[in-house]
């Protein structure tokens, strides 16, 4: 096997495809990523059993096709330091891959391609296609509020929910959920229900680089595979029964504020300095046209809020994580925002007063 390729055409596929590659693997081939050549085409593959990911690149001249598996960081690390611009050779002789440009050389220790793990490429059960920058918005509406490590597997996670051909994206960590949904139909055959684990919903986000190309996306029995013109990732479904979060949204919440979304933000943030580290509460106080943030902490310190809304209904006090508050209006991208409540002890449902694309649902907390 031998070829050569510029270090700038390889370094971003190796750099994605090397992101999914664990640091901390049980099997030695998993820290390596394998190469493959036919002709002038190159693909670069690297997976951790869970998610797979495999990036092509198209040579400039065809070289002497085969394939091989090589340690992905420290070749990431190899590229990097090259100079910009500088083409690099490649030659696999005895078991070692040999790796030139200019001055330097480096040679890699291998591992036979053939015992590289193949995730399982079952056919799909429904298909659809996408612009990549509507699932970006998908994922970063919703991303925030995946649990991290909870000992309820599937909450760390995204469902995936098609309905009436509508592509709707929910995740939630028990204390706060959000949901985006694609605005106009997708063409699917029928409703499906699927969580991609965390580590999936991450890696497939930092692929969607392209807002207005397509990508395919194929939805398996226990696998997703999501395809763009230069990588094909894919990523095992976590087997699990995620809630039915119909039932967590607010029904009919009667008391309705609407707020500059910037203006609540920096409120906030300037409370949460002298909220309670731990529990990062905050305490609201709405009366009419003005909502008090109240944040105080066991230091005996208090910092306090007053910010015009417009609102006509009766006083109500409730209390928040503050943190979770922030994520939302972090998210959200509109001039106003609109909080609905119903009483002390009832979660608080935030959306963009003019798009209605996402949802945000956060618990109150006793204070």
């Amino acid at each position: 096997m031998k070829f050569t390729i510029s270090r700038d055409a390889l370094l971003k596929p190796l750099n994605l495809v090397a992101g999914v590659v664990e640091r901390r693997q049980t099997l030695p081939i998993l820290a390596n990523v394998l190469l493959v050549l036919e002709g002038d085409h190159l693909s670069l593959t690297g997976t951790d059993l869970e998610v797979e990911l495999v990036g092509r690149v198209q040579l400039a001249g065809a070289g002497d096709s085969g394939e091989v598996t090589v340690p992905a960081r420290k070749l990431v690390d190899i590229c990097k330091s090259l100079p910009e611009g500088s083409n690099i050779d490649f030659t696999v002789q005895d078991n070692r891959v040999t790796v030139k440009s200019g001055r330097s050389r480096f040679t890699l220790s291998t591992l036979p391609a053939r015992e590289f793990p193949n995730v399982e490429d079952s056919m799909g059960t429904h298909q659809f296609t996408v612009k990549q920058g509507q699932l970006r918005r998908l994922i970063d509406r919703t991303g925030f509020a995946m649990a991290q490590q909870d000992v309820r597997y599937y909450l760390n996670g995204m469902l995936w929910e098609i309905r009436d051909k509508h592509l709707r994206v929910v995740a939630t960590d028990g204390h706060r959920l959000a949901m985006c949904t694609l605005p106009g139909k997708i063409d699917a055959s029928d409703d499906v229900q699927v969580i991609l684990p965390r580590k999936g919903v991450l890696e497939l986000a930092r692929l969607l680089l392209e807002d207005d190309a397509d990508i395919a996306i194929v939805i398996g029995s226990n696998h997703i595979r999501a395809t763009t013109e230069h990588f094909t990732f894919t990523s095992k479904l976590v087997d699990g029964k995620f809630p039915d979060y119909q039932r967590v949204l607010p029904r009919s919440p009667d008391k309705v504020v609407l707020g500059s979304r910037l203006e609540l933000r920096q409120a906030f943030t300037r409370t949460a300095i002298l909220s309670n580290e731990k529990y990062r509460g905050v305490r609201l106080k709405l009366t009419p046209n003005t909502l008090d943030i109240v944040a105080n902490n066991p230091e005996q310190e208090e910092a306090e809020e007053a910010v015009a809304v417009d609102y006509d209904g009766d006083t109500l006090e409730v209390g928040f994580n503050v943190s979770y508050l922030l994520d939302v209006l972090g998210v959200l991208s509109g001039d106003q925002v609109k909080l609905s409540l119903s009483d002390p002890n009832s979660s608080a449902l935030l959306e963009e007063s003019d798009a209605d694309d996402s949802l945000y649902v956060v618990m109150p907390m006793r204070l």
